[in-house]
Formats: C-alpha cells, structure tokens, sequence
C-alpha cells in the first residue's frame, strides 16, 4: 500500500539518518474509503493526488509547530505491507488520514515530494495564518481559521516537486 506521510525538513534529515520513519504510531494519508467517497472518484491516480494533497496540508500544520524549520511542505511516498494495521483516526476528519504502527525503514520510501524554493513565501504565509488560527477562539477563532484556510490555498497553488530517494542526501 502506498501512503504520504507529512514531514518537515528537519524530519526527513531525522529519518534519512536514522533509516526509519515513525519512532511510534505514524500520521500518513492513502488511498482509503473516506478518501473515495470524499473524492467521489475511482481513479486511482487522482486519488493518491487527493492523497498527497491531505500530507502536504499536515505538512503545513507540521511546520506550523517547528519553528525555524524550512518554509517548504515535505512529503515522504512510503510503501508499507498491505497487512501494516491501520486506523482512522477521526471519520469525521480528514479524508484518507490513517494512523500506523511504525517504524518503516526508510528502503521502503519511494520518492520525496517537495516544495520549490518559489513557493517559500507562499508556505510561510500559509504556516503564519495556521498558527494565528490557532491561537483563536470564537468568532476571531473562526474568522482566523477561514483565513486560514484561504492562505493554505495559496501554498496549495505550488505543485510539490518529485525527488527521487537517492537524492534525499542533497536535499536535507
């Protein structure tokens, strides 16, 4: 099963050295009945692009509680055994969102999705508004959290760069 799991950085350069990803349970994103009927679409590779959208946004949010990390949404492909369990955690959460048992060596990764350097102000306007939101309550809360929404729509516009793993070693 392919899944996309959010990460930072500084949390790629923590997996490439350790040659595993997720010490504990895992947050990823995959291809999962949610996930269909969110879409409301069979084709598979316009759901695991829905799929890698959902960790690109919980890239953000990632970023969002790492400060100093780099502006730039990263997103590991992993490939995990079909019989890895797994769990959702919220069905009324976010589409495809699965949680896992971990670790996974990170020789089961099969590419690194990537933010450009063009889209740094873009990302950094999107985490700001994050964290704003979430500091909120109420009206305000919600007024952030729209705004929010919107910003994140605006790091959302950058296409995430593919990378093959081979070159994980330049990019952290």
């Amino acid at each position: 099963m392919r899944v996309y799991v959010p990460l930072t950085l500084p949390g790629l350069a923590d997996a490439h050295r350790q040659g595993e990803v997720g010490g504990g349970p895992l947050t990823a994103y995959a291809v999962t009945p949610a996930l269909r009927a969110w879409c409301g679409s069979d084709d598979v590779e316009e759901l695991e692009y829905a799929a890698l959208g959902e960790a690109a946004r919980s890239s953000l949010r990632l970023l969002a509680a790492t400060p100093g990390a780099a502006p730039r949404r990263v997103v590991l492909a992993l490939d995990v055994p079909d019989a890895t369990p797994a769990t959702e955690p919220d069905p009324g959460g976010e589409p495809g969102a699965l949680r896992l048992s971990g670790p996974f060596p990170m020789r089961r990764a099969a590419a690194v999705h990537l933010d450009a350097e063009a889209a740094e102000a873009a990302v950094t306007a999107a985490v700001a508004a994050l964290s704003a939101a979430r500091g909120g309550t109420g009206a305000a809360g919600d007024a952030a959290g729209e705004t929010a929404d919107d910003v994140a729509g605006g790091a959302e516009a950058h296409e995430l760069l593919w990378y093959a793993v081979q070159e994980i070693d330049a990019l952290v």
